[in-house]
């Protein structure tokens, strides 16, 4: 049974208590407080000075960025800024309905920063940081909060995966009974022990396990934030949303106008940039999207705002599947290598799989695909021989177009792992990708026209081994 659907029915098993209106702990909250703590830390990590300094110095200046999405640097900034700003709204969000719930039930006056905190945290983008920082403190105490977020989610994490594994002990014990009333004593076989025991033996183990488990779980639930104060969580939470857009603004307010004033002299000194900031000319698909911000208004929603146009790859939703096409040629290319001396003859039978060209060409979207089937032809019909020079030309040619895109590939893969709701995305803290160094907002004519080079020079590869191949089995037959 999954997690979730059986979570509220732990309350009673645990005797820990059931949600802040109960005795003042998260519950059954716990899990929510718990994703949205890692994520502020995963935000803070990312604006950190390093990953700060990695950011413009790399990541912005990777030759896939400038040639498919921008070279302008300011601008990729902004983009960065405003994807990192929409996902503090998110937290902050969160943060604001868990404060909301808490002064719900409390029994006295709650503090202006739970009752209102949606309206503090958009008074603080619009200009108001430093204010607040001098009434509620954010920044005193910053470095100790996280790592207290920190000990939260490690503990919110390892107790979501014991309740998983108590789910199937106590799905087992469901199945144990069940077999009791129908068909009389147990075989070892059908509680997965892989052996037979005596009729008592299966059942036996099976409860033994299940009562260490669930003292497991009390364990980790007295311990976590199951039992930690809703009010406690909340601010603790709170403080951190203003202390990361601190960091923000910290980190982006001499390229992005608009965010909150905070000077380098009041908290975390980012120290010294990579260099300065060369403004080029603006692609036209990004020169006519929305404005990342408005002078007047950084505290509107920025997911509308960062939103890219028709013209580029992610406004078509289609980078995820441009990013499994570069990586399949990427894969292909490393089986179409050369034969090595000491490679076996089974070795070099087996670099090649034909079903990964099927699959490579079956995944292409219809504009890549019969502009592909266009050059083909042209190229086919001029009647240029391919040869082994021609072969290790167009290797040449596809390691150096791979060189470029394989990173953004990957990145848009990480970019949607990273925000995947799967166990181990859930409780993640590291530093994540941002949409800027993926296919996101590419330009899609250019990224089809790299991606139609890749497979017109790997499709001449695919053909002088083929041949090669063919010419050896028949002087072995020959023979």
């Amino acid at each position: 049974m999954p997690v979730r659907t059986w979570l509220a029915d732990l309350r009673s098993k645990l005797v820990v208590g059931v949600g802040p209106r109960d005795h003042g702990g998260l519950g059954i909250l716990a899990f929510e407080a718990a994703a949205t703590m890692s994520r502020l830390v995963s935000l803070h990590r990312t604006v950190s000075d390093v990953e700060v300094r990695r950011l413009r110095g790399d990541v912005l200046r990777a030759e896939g960025v400038a040639r498919l999405t921008s070279a302008d640097q300011a601008l990729l900034l902004r983009l960065a800024c405003g994807e990192l700003l929409a996902d503090l709204d998110r937290a902050a969000d969160s943060v604001a309905r868990l404060g909301a719930r808490c002064c719900a039930g409390a029994g006295d006056t709650p503090a202006p920063l739970l009752r209102d905190f949606d309206r503090i945290y958009a008074e603080a983008k619009r200009s108001r940081l430093a204010q607040l920082d001098a009434t509620v403190g954010f920044s005193r105490g910053a470095t100790k909060r996280f790592r207290e977020m920190e000990r939260h989610v490690v503990v919110a994490a390892k107790l979501y995966a014991e309740m998983d594994a108590l789910s199937e002990l106590e799905a087992s014990q469901r199945r144990m009974e069940q077999w009791k009333q129908h068909s009389g004593p147990i075989p070892a076989q059908s509680l997965g022990t892989g052996k037979r025991s005596s009729a008592g033996e299966p059942g036996e183990k099976l409860m033994s396990k299940l009562r260490a488990q669930r003292h497991k779980v009390r364990r980790l639930t007295e311990g976590s934030l199951w039992n930690v104060a809703a009010g406690k969580a909340a601010r603790l939470m709170a403080k951190s949303v203003l202390a990361v857009l601190a960091r923000i603004s910290l980190a982006f307010s001499a390229s992005v106008p608009g965010l909150p004033p905070w000077t380098v002299g009041r908290a975390w000194a980012l120290g010294h940039s990579s260099g300065p900031l060369h403004r080029s000319a603006t692609p036209a698909a990004l020169r006519h999207s929305a404005p990342i911000f408005g002078q007047k208004d950084a505290a509107s929603p920025l997911l509308e705002s960062i939103k890219p146009s028709v013209s580029m790859v992610g406004g078509s939703s289609m980078e995820l599947r441009y990013a499994n096409v570069i990586l399949t040629a990427e894969t292909l290319l490393a089986a179409l290598r050369p034969p090595a001396a000491g490679d076996s003859e089974e070795v070099q039978e087996g670099m090649i799989d034909l079903s990964t060209r099927d699959a490579l060409y079956k995944m292409l979207p219809v504009s890549i695909r019969e502009a592909m089937n266009t050059k083909l032809r042209e190229r086919w019909g001029k009647g240029q021989p391919v040869d082994e020079v021609a072969a290790a030309e167009s290797r040449d040619a596809v390691e150096r177009l791979l060189r470029w895109l394989s990173p953004m590939a990957h990145d848009t893969l990480r970019w949607n792992d990273e925000r995947s709701m799967e166990r181990a995305q859930r409780f993640g803290m590291q530093p994540r990708a941002l949409m800027v160094q993926t296919l996101h907002f590419a330009d899609r004519q250019k990224t089809d026209a790299a991606i139609v080079d890749v497979l017109i020079d790997l499709s001449c590869i695919c053909w002088y081994d083929d041949e090669r191949r063919r010419l050896e089995s028949h002087d072995w037959d020959a023979e």
